[in-house]
């Protein structure tokens, strides 16, 4: 088991049992289904677990709270407190030549990722996936160790590009209209790097003129996550999808590593140590 850094109490790394990501499946239900407006089915809520078949074949980063013990926190789930005691986010990441073997990435259902991945045959790709944290503990030293695992994971692996969804709230894109906007006027991927939602899936982003967008105001409408995204310097994909199932609009996130922001690649590469097997 390696762990990839320290900060206090939490820690992150690997799962490194089924157990472990039995734990982070009921943090997702939690977070997906409880909190936010998720439909689960009626396995997903007699289980309350979010779950499906690229679980099996996906590492899972966890960051834990090692102060955490059973039955000290009323908010933890109580059924399993041994098992879900310490875990307290998660990331779900899934190699390209995993994928490969294993009928392609998650993110082929809402977009045409294949050209991409044509263009750039000679790199290795890695999707990132069910990010989520719980409540208490959504606060900077929690996001930075995600993201300082996330990039000794995509050393270790020798990875070139990540890639994923990311969300907001709601199903509804014309109520998302100014920071869609935004996204679409200044971040839009170069052609390059150019992904587009799949046709039966896609919703229009370009919903305001450029100039009639207001910068400012469009971020402080994004989510946190995407926001940290854009300070790494991530690429936005053609068109977004609606996700009923979750009850989210999703748009595609794409990050060549050797562009991320050097100030993003020395914080996290360095901040929590150097990984150790333990």
């Amino acid at each position: 088991m390696t762990s990839y850094g320290r900060r206090g109490d939490l820690e992150v790394r690997l799962a490194s049992s089924p157990r472990e990501i039995d734990a982070a499946q009921a943090i997702r239900y939690r977070v997906f289904y409880e909190e936010m407006s998720a439909i689960p089915d009626a396995e997903t809520r007699a289980r309350k677990r979010d779950a499906d078949r690229f679980d099996d074949i996906c590492d899972h980063l966890l960051v834990l709270d090692h102060a955490l013990v059973p039955g000290e926190d009323g908010e933890l789930p109580p059924e399993d407190p041994e098992s879900l005691k310490k875990v307290v986010g998660c990331y779900r990441l899934l190699r390209q030549d995993v994928a490969e073997r294993h009928g392609g990435f998650y993110t082929a259902s809402e977009y045409d990722i294949a050209p991409l991945l044509a263009r750039h045959a000679d790199l290795n790709f890695l999707e990132l996936g069910r990010s989520c944290v719980l409540q208490p503990y959504r606060t900077r030293p929690t996001v930075e160790l995600l993201w300082h695992g996330i990039m000794h994971y995509v050393t270790a692996h020798n990875l070139d590009v990540m890639f994923g969804c990311a969300s907001f709230e709601g199903t509804d894109p014309a109520a998302l209209a100014a920071p869609l906007s935004y996204l679409h006027h200044f971040h839009a991927a170069p052609a390059d790097w150019r992904v587009r939602a799949l046709p039966e899936r896609y919703e229009e982003m370009n919903r305001i003129p450029k100039e009639e967008v207001d910068p400012r105001e469009a971020l402080r409408a994004l989510p946190p996550m995407i926001k940290g995204y854009l300070r790494a310097g991530c690429y936005i994909g053609e068109g977004a999808v609606v996700d009923r199932q979750f009850g989210t609009t999703d748009v595609l996130i794409l990050f060549p590593v050797a562009q991320i922001s050097d100030r993003y690649l020395s914080k996290f590469g360095a901040k929590y140590g150097t990984p150790r097997g333990s």
